[in-house]
């Protein structure tokens, strides 16, 4: 098949590589069925109207102008290969125009589920704390190191935001016979119910919770919501383990109560990525820290490229994408959330 005769998809996913989110066999199987121009983000306007004009899809999500969208009559969907998506480009007129824009970030949703569970364990049972002492000679045997240790089997939990990473954590947390709580603005309460957790608000989940996860993601309304109030009303010991964006809460007050000893936390994500070497979370006694690699697996990001192959495949085929997310006319101008650099 000769370059005319395939569909033309725009490669830009930074700050991913293609050779990151598609395996071998996925590769060979994107440039065999599609002709493949990588792009550099910035500069899509750039390729020239004989490329824009026959470019089926783009993969990635890189700014974009009404401009741009007017010289690719053919363009079928954005497929972003990141786990957020950006107020970018001209949402109305993609969705005006029926032009799909999705998402793979549901592939990260299980990794980080799983070590949003490891982070709860080791907070109620000391085990960093515990395997440090231990390398300084300083451990305390037997009964004498559980002093502040607790259990999460029928304890009470709270989830903050019940999207895809919200409901791989009610998964893994099915078996530990908790009561779970879960407060999101943007599902009716049927939906929560469906899942096997109670509709609460986010008081309740505050207040009412040994452990309270937060998994929401970054809006126009929620920035910095988690504030020292939130936390002062937290039980005192309760365990907060934040998952999402760290831009939900505002990180010094957060820092500040786990200091006090009124909680302890843990994070996969900071204000600033990486972190200055002297930022004071770093020291912090009580705090469990993650340099955002909850999600990262390879596993992860190759389940990517065969997704985007997949919707790719039905599109082709004249169907709607199944696999990927689709964004929502209604609610993906308010997402906020930063880019995340990859290595």
């Amino acid at each position: 098949m000769t370059n005319a005769e395939r569909p033309l998809a725009i490669s830009a996913p930074e700050p991913r590589k293609l050779d990151l989110i598609f395996s071998d066999r996925a590769r060979a199987e994107l440039h065999a069925k599609y002709e493949v121009v990588e792009a550099d983000p910035e500069n899509i306007a750039g390729l020239g109207d004989e490329i824009l004009g026959r470019a089926r899809y783009i993969i990635g999500q890189p700014p974009l102008s009404a401009e741009t969208l007017a010289r690719m009559p053919v363009l079928r969907a954005i497929l972003n290969v990141e786990s957020n998506l950006l107020n970018n480009m001209p949402y109305d007129v993609l969705f005006k125009r029926g032009i799909h824009v999705v998402t793979t970030g549901q592939v990260f949703a299980e990794p980080v589920a799983e070590i949003g569970l490891g982070f709860a364990l080791a907070l109620a049972r000391g085990i960093v704390d515990a395997d440090v002492d231990f390398r300084h000679g300083s451990e305390l045997w037997g009964g004498e190191g559980n002093a502040s240790a607790r259990l999460i089997a029928g304890s009470e939990i709270g989830i903050v935001g019940f999207g895809d990473l919200g409901k791989a954590l009610r998964r893994v947390l099915s078996g530990f016979r908790a009561r779970i709580r879960v407060f999101d603005p943007w599902l009716p309460r049927s939906i929560l119910e469906e899942n096997g957790v109670e509709p609460a608000s986010l008081e309740d989940v505050l207040t009412k919770s040994d452990f309270v996860f937060v998994v929401a993601a970054v809006t126009s309304e929620n920035r910095g919501f988690l504030g020292a109030e939130a936390f002062a009303s937290m039980r005192k010991g309760a365990a907060f383990i934040l998952l999402s964006r760290a831009d939900v809460v505002d990180f010094d007050a957060l820092m500040a109560a786990v200091s006090s000893g009124h909680i302890v936390a843990a994070s996969d994500v900071y204000p600033e990525e990486p972190l200055p070497p002297d930022h004071p979370v770093r020291g912090l006694k009580g705090f469990i820290r993650s340099a955002h690699r909850a999600g990262a697996l390879d596993s992860a990001f190759k389940k990517m490229g065969d997704m985007v192959l997949e919707d790719m495949d039905l599109m082709d085929r004249g169907l709607p994408p199944m696999r990927c997310k689709r964004a929502e006319r209604e609610t993906v101008s308010r997402m906020r959330s930063k880019p995340v650099a990859v290595n």
